[in-house]
């Protein structure tokens, strides 16, 4: 098949990676612009110079110049993994096989643009990966294909992407094998749906008075970025590894600190002991928390604060 793919995170990387070892002809590979002085190209740029393939990075997908290049690359399909915009009619219409979509959730859970970091603070224990025939609504198209995927009691969101993506480039290529067969038709989503809208700033802010249990599985859900965070003393910190205690909280009240040693940090959530593990000062390098106490002054007296 001819193809155009638009892709920017790591995520989009094993699914354009498949189609090229497929044997598919990928006319141009579209990804968002860089922005700022320190700006560096998106993963699936990266792979895309690597292998000689064309690169379109436009501002916006809908203008006429756009839609017009695009339609120059003769499609027979779109793909689209993990671009980051919403694809206007004009380019949804443009190929005679439709733009397929790989999405990381077994729709209709959890459309939208986090699935994999809202279903991890959620506490699921599965999730997957759905492809879809794309339609002007977010994520509401007729399913392909998808495929489960479990989800580990310590499994951040790097994690979890990664095995996801490895899923979504295996999906693709058996969804485009099907449709190429004429053995392959898209369903209608027909269950109630949830959604995973983008993490905000207010996402990632620990709230000692929400139980133990939730607040660990927002710790994993946004490491390593944009990571969840608490404030140490008035000083910013975020929080990159975090578990449930086996302690028992002893009446303390959500944000005390229980215990602080070489071992870890002890806090009082609303129903447990949360223990900080691992954790990044502004500024600094992620470290332990042993690390974090050996570069404060007078750490065994120093009373720590938690909000």
């Amino acid at each position: 098949m001819n193809i155009v793919y638009f892709g920017t995170p790591a995520f989009s990387v094993p699914s354009l990676r498949a189609l090229i070892e497929a044997g598919h002809s990928v006319k141009a590979v579209v990804t968002k612009p860089e922005l700022g002085r320190r700006a560096v190209p998106s993963p699936i740029k990266t792979l895309a110079e690597a292998m000689s393939l064309r690169v379109i990075q436009p501002h916006s997908v809908r203008t006429p110049e756009f839609i017009h290049e695009i339609r120059d690359c003769a499609p027979d399909v779109i793909v689209v993994t993990a671009y980051g915009k919403i694809l206007p009619a004009g380019l949804l219409k443009l190929p005679p096989l439709g733009c397929i979509n790989v999405h990381a959730s077994v729709l209709p859970k959890y459309r939208g643009a986090a699935p994999i970091q809202r279903a991890i603070m959620a506490g699921e224990r599965e999730t997957g990966v759905t492809t879809m025939l794309m339609d002007e609504g977010v994520d509401t198209g007729a399913v392909f294909l998808t495929k489960t995927a479990d989800i580990g009691e310590g499994d951040t969101a790097i994690e979890l992407t990664k095995r996801l993506a490895a899923l979504g480039a295996e999906l693709l290529i058996e969804t485009l094998r099907g449709i190429e067969q004429g053995t392959l038709k898209a369903v209608a989503q027909e269950s109630a749906p949830s959604y995973a809208p983008p993490i905000n700033k207010e996402d990632c802010r620990i709230l000692w008075l929400r139980p133990a249990r939730e607040i660990v599985n927002l710790i994993r859900g946004l490491c390593p970025v944009p990571c969840a965070f608490t404030f140490i003393n008035g000083q910013r910190v975020k929080i990159l590894k975090g578990v449930v205690s086996k302690l028992p909280n002893e009446d303390h009240r959500p944000g005390d600190v229980v215990k602080k040693d070489h071992d870890g940090l002890l806090i009082a959530a609303a129903d447990g002991l949360v223990s900080i593990e691992e954790l990044q000062p502004e500024g600094k390098r992620p470290m332990s928390f042993r690390q974090y106490l050996s570069g404060r002054v007078n750490a065994k007296e120093e009373i720590l604060r938690v909000d």
